[in-house]
């Protein structure tokens, strides 16, 4: 994962537009609707916490896309 106390952004795409109405299921999780899938945006302190939103969606019959690590601007090299 990342250095000690920080975190890693993600992107994670699902198949289908997610309604708003999911935003509460999905705490600290942005929806970015785009045309034909939705992309969740997240934080996480560790991947404990990534994979619990993964089991969430499986849960909720959602299909998972991708999931694609954020880097920050300043790891960009």
């Amino acid at each position: 994962m990342s250095e000690s106390g920080a975190t890693q952004s993600y992107d994670i795409v699902i198949r289908g537009r997610l309604s708003r109405r999911y935003e509460s299921a999905f705490d600290g999780v942005t929806l970015l609707p785009r045309n034909g899938h939705t992309t969740l945006r997240a934080e996480f302190a560790d991947q404990s916490r990534l994979y619990g939103l993964l089991n969430r969606l499986g849960d909720f019959g959602i299909e998972l896309v991708s999931v694609n690590q954020v880097r920050a601007a300043d790891d960009a090299d």
